[in-house]
Parts: C-alpha cells; structure tokens; sequence
C-alpha cells in the first residue's frame, strides 16, 4: 500500500520578523514516511547552507541507505536498533561528513553547523534522532509530551539542578548548543524508537517556535487543528510571530493515520499467528 495514504505530513517554514534571511530547512519523503527539520548556524549563510546540506543529504540518501541495512538481516537484540534506525544513524553522520568538509574547504563557511531532527515511522513503531535543540513533542490523549532532550547548556543546567523548567524559560542563554552537526569530523546522535498510537500527532520544530511559544499554547494549537494540520502549521508560525518573531522558525506536523494503525494491528496478528 502507498505510504502516502498511511500518514500525513505537512511543513512551513518562515523567516520570523527579526532575521535578514532563513537557516532553517525542512524536507519529507512520504513514500517513506520520512520527515527531516534542521536549524542552521555560521557566518555569512552558512547557517543556510549546513542546513540544507543535511537535509538534502539525508533525504537523498536513506532510501539506499535502508535497503542497504535491511539486507543486513540486523539482529535487533544484539544491535539494540532497528535496521531502520541504524540506516538513519548512518546517514546523519555521513551529512555530518558533508557539511565539515565543506566548510573546511571554503573559508566563508568556516565553522558552520546545523541542528537536526529526524522521524522515520515504519509498522507501528517510529524512529527519532536528534542533534541540538530542535525538538520532537507528541499529543497523545490530549497532553503533549517533549520526546527529545536539547543538547544545549541551558538544558545541562537544569539537570544538574541550577535551574528549573520555569526559570530557564526567562533566561537569555537559551541558544548556546552544546552538540551540532558538521563542526568536528563526528557527531554523537540520540536515538530512541517508540510506539505509534492511533490519534497521535507529532510535531518537530526549531528553537524559533519553542522559544517564543510555551508548551501549554503550542499543545492547543495542535488540538484545535488535530484535523487540519496544514492550519495548524500556519497557526504555530503565527503565534511565533505574535510574541515577536525573533528567530526563524520552522515547523512540521505528522499524522499516521486510522487507516495505518488498523493495517499494521492486522499485520502483526498474521506474523503472530504464523510465528
């Protein structure tokens, strides 16, 4: 079945009300369920151009990626991964490779870097890697839940206690990131794989939206438009702009849909029954 029926993925990114020019890049591949937001930094559009390096080398280069590690026949108990999530893996340090060698290569760009954030779903189960502070939330049952831990200072501070959750929101550090793609010859990656759930709506953002608009705002706003996420990307860079637009901001929101979740359910009962 086309993997275009099975779930809905709709982006926006805009410049924000501050910014001469946008760093951010979004992309998706519906065929694979695949959805990719990087949120650049460097000089003189370098921003611009490490982003877009890592989503374009990302999008152009899981599909043969993944075939290559399904072949594999990994072992998902000795691995701790999916094939699938190991493919991503591959391919965000490959984009990594790309963009410190570019910048090497032209002094413009010399220290140019991006954030990333990926989500692969495939079955009833999704696939989430990250690099910075861009972020994955999920709604599920009406309350909204941040999936990914930013790799930022801010972030490090309150773990060790220095701040909480509500001083932290006031603090003018909030964009020192501690971990970016492109700015050594490797990068470390968190990966994690969860569990889809019918009604599930997923969200990825740059710092542009989760800097100005509070977790509790962002989670109406997905609800009143669950069944319009087109609107609801329009809304999320709006309120961004509302509260003052500083940075650019870039948003993509995903839905498997009914129909998925009802087809992967009928899946695994007939590998259970012939297991």
């Amino acid at each position: 079945m086309d993997n275009k029926k099975l779930i809905k993925i709709e982006g926006m990114t805009d410049t924000g009300l501050i910014r001469s020019h946008n760093e951010d890049s979004i992309g998706n591949d519906l065929s694979l369920s695949l959805a990719v937001l990087a949120d650049g930094m460097g000089g003189h559009k370098g921003g611009e151009v490490a982003s877009a390096l890592a989503v374009n080398s990302i999008l152009n280069d899981l599909p043969a990626e993944l075939e290559r590690c399904k072949n594999l026949d990994i072992d998902e108990e000795i691995s701790g991964y999916s094939y699938q999530s190991i493919a991503i893996k591959n391919v965000i340090e490959n984009a990594n490779s790309v963009i410190f060698k570019a910048a090497s290569k032209q002094i413009q760009y010399e220290g140019m870097g991006t954030t990333i954030v990926v989500t692969l779903f495939y079955g009833n189960r999704l696939t989430v890697a990250h690099v910075g502070d861009s972020r994955m939330y999920r709604l599920r049952n009406h309350e909204m839940e941040q999936m990914t831990s930013d790799h930022s200072l801010l972030q490090e501070l309150i773990d060790r206690g220095f701040y909480t959750p509500e001083e932290a929101s006031k603090s003018l550090n909030k964009n020192l990131v501690t971990r970016a793609m492109g700015i050594e010859e490797t990068v470390q990656i968190d990966i994690s794989e969860e569990i889809v759930q019918a009604d599930d709506t997923y969200l990825l953002c740059s710092d542009g939206l989760s800097d100005m608009v509070d977790d509790r705002r962002i989670n109406m706003i997905l609800e009143e438009n669950k069944f319009q996420i087109d609107i609801a990307c329009t809304e999320l860079i709006q309120q961004a702009k509302d509260n003052g637009g500083h940075d650019n901001i870039s948003v993509i929101v995903i839905q498997p849909s009914q129909q998925a979740m009802s087809l992967n359910k009928l899946i695994s009962k007939v590998k259970n029954i012939f297991s």
